[in-house]
């Protein structure tokens, strides 16, 4: 069972990067995407290293559920599979561990387009 601890680091951890988020978005040129795609990259490169595993211990759920942990478990997807299958598992390890969550970011958005109808930004 989850003690208040693990809910508190998780919450922490996670609010954490949010904020470093804001701030880049707040004090740079960088554009969301821009900064999204450097969270992905970062969790890619940390995850690749070993490094990240060590804030998934600490956080977990908060350093596992933000783009972060997409791109850490890409790279433990790819590890994972090279170690299984050799070199063709570099090509379908990190698709093969985010299968869940892309499918149910799909089905999700799906829903979603069904069920409301998008408004301009006026």
């Amino acid at each position: 069972m989850e003690t208040l601890g693990e809910y508190v680091r998780a919450f922490l951890f996670g609010g954490l990067l949010c904020a470093i988020g804001q701030i880049l978005i707040d004090k740079t040129g960088l554009t969301p995407a821009r900064i999204l795609t450097a969270y992905v990259v970062a969790g890619v490169v940390l995850g690749g290293l070993g490094v990240y595993q060590y804030a998934v211990d600490f956080a977990g759920a908060g350093a596992t559920v933000p783009l972060t942990g997409f791109g850490y478990l890409l790279a433990k997807g790819v590890r994972e599979a090279v170690a299984e299958q050799g070199l063709f598992g570099a090509l379908t390890g990190g698709l093969t561990a985010a299968a869940a969550g892309i499918t149910a970011a799909i089905v999700f958005a799906l829903l979603g387009a069904l069920f409301f109808k998008a408004k301009p930004k006026s």
